[in-house]
């Protein structure tokens, strides 16, 4: 009985991070996830660590070699050979949209995410999650058109965190969460 009414309590009343937060420093972010803030993220990512583009361009390569050297050695084109190489093209230019639908069938279904970015660190929820990130999770973050991307601090940068800029509701939230971003983690 006890615990019954401890958990009652505790759901109400936990002193979350961005519950001691004082308003001022902290920004709020209100939007649904959309595939293209995950693609965002995922070009940001590709930028930034190049293992996936050189691959993705030597497999092109390789295979744009092996096509054109079967065409010359057969004296005409091949109607298989060439609709291979093409699918292998789409494949390789569509993986990171495909990628990105994915996790949007994966995370979409959560609904409404609400993002706290503060001194403390990150607080997103969603109807039926919460997820806090401290700023040492971070090596730090790019500013696209749209979005914040903040990358993870792994050798792989597994983790992406993408802030839509559409979730900025007040004016001049942009450049507050720009100065907490600035202050807490480097811009890469």
């Amino acid at each position: 009985m006890a615990e019954g009414r401890s958990a009652e309590g505790t759901d109400n009343n936990t002193g979350t991070s961005d519950d001691v937060v004082d308003e001022q420093t902290s920004v709020q972010l209100v939007y649904r996830p959309q595939s293209a803030d995950t693609l965002a993220g995922l070009r940001v990512r590709e930028r930034i660590k190049r293992t996936g583009l050189l691959l993705r361009g030597v497999f092109l390569a390789l295979w744009g070699g092996q096509w054109l050297l079967a065409t010359v050695g057969r004296g005409s084109i091949d109607a298989v050979s060439t609709a291979l190489f093409l699918f292998v093209v789409l494949v390789v230019w569509g993986y990171p949209r495909l990628q990105a639908a994915q996790v949007q069938r994966i995370t979409g279904w959560q609904g409404e995410y609400r993002a706290t970015v503060s001194p403390a660190g990150i607080t997103c929820r969603s109807d039926h999650s919460t997820l806090v990130q401290k700023w040492s999770v971070f090596q730090g973050y790019r500013e696209t058109a749209g979005h914040f991307v903040l990358l993870s601090r792994d050798p792989n940068i597994m983790c992406l965190d993408v802030l839509p800029k559409r979730g900025v509701h007040e004016a001049g939230d942009l450049d507050r969460l720009r100065a907490i971003l600035d202050q807490h983690t480097t811009r890469v």
